[in-house]
């Protein structure tokens, strides 16, 4: 079975660490990884590029950066220097893609003036992210995260502050999960085009167990994933599929069986 474009966010195989993900995804003939800045930082970014480089692992995505709202679950926005260290890590790694994270509601500015402050922080983060040959893609949370975690909600918002830039630089990333139930979606795929520099993967479980750690590896939920695939290929995408899962029991489980049921059910549940 084909896993060409198959990647697996580390963040699903969360209880192993930046090495035994690079190695077990290369046991399991993977050749993508979705990266976050956290394990790479405790591992050393020259030593990950390394190590990647040896294994024949590429990285589809880091993640993460943004919260230019100033405000997020840990209490504060970020400084700009650490969204820069972001592309610094992401340029290191061999990986064209940086995801943002927009940031939830500020207090003071309302939901309206937060939505600009997000377009204002892409516009001072871009042009340093373009000379390191990294492209930001603003990522639509679902609405339930809208206060804390991200004021962009819909594909469409997305796309509203990415075209304000040039598409060479910033894009959109599409998560199922936080936009599967969109009745516009779609037809925003459509729109969004060359803009789509990532697509990530998973289910939506009924019920759902906890609004952050509920997601499903792919078939197991009620999201029409190969409908959403195939409308991401239309537009033009082609690079790789990452698998992201937040969930407690995935991470209880052994990696490598978790590995094995998504190479087992990708062509499947995922492309169609």
């Amino acid at each position: 079975m084909s896993v060409e474009r198959l990647s697996i966010n580390q963040i699903t195989v969360k209880n192993w660490s930046f090495e035994e993900t690079v190695k077990g995804l290369a046991a399991h003939g993977i050749g993508w990884i979705g990266a976050w800045l956290g394990p790479v930082a405790e591992y050393g970014a020259e030593r990950a590029a390394k190590l990647l480089r040896e294994h024949d692992v590429r990285v589809s995505s880091v993640c993460r950066a943004g919260f230019f709202t100033g405000a997020n679950p840990d209490g504060g926005g970020l400084e700009r220097a650490a969204n820069e260290r972001a592309v610094d890590v992401t340029a290191a790694l061999g990986s064209d893609v940086l995801y943002l994270v927009c940031g939830g509601v500020n207090g003071e500015l309302g939901l309206p003036a937060s939505r600009e402050a997000v377009a204002e922080g892409i516009a001072e983060l871009a042009p340093y992210a373009a000379a390191a040959g990294v492209r930001l893609a603003v990522e639509p949370l679902h609405p339930m995260m809208c206060a804390d975690r991200s004021v962009v909600v819909t594909l469409d918002q997305a796309l509203d502050i990415a075209g304000r830039f040039d598409p060479a630089h910033v894009g959109v990333a599409i998560d199922t999960f936080n936009v599967w139930w969109d009745p516009n979606l779609m037809a925003a795929i459509e729109r969004a085009g060359e803009r789509v520099i990532g697509y990530q993967v998973c289910d939506w479980l009924v019920p759902q167990p906890h609004p952050l750690f509920g997601r499903g590896l792919p078939g197991d939920g009620a999201i029409d994933l190969p409908a959403i695939t195939r409308a991401v290929d239309a537009a033009g995408f082609t690079g790789p599929i990452e698998v992201e899962i937040f969930n407690e029991a995935v991470w209880a489980a052994d990696p490598d069986d978790v590995l094995g049921a998504i190479i087992g059910g990708f062509a499947r549940s995922v492309l169609g």
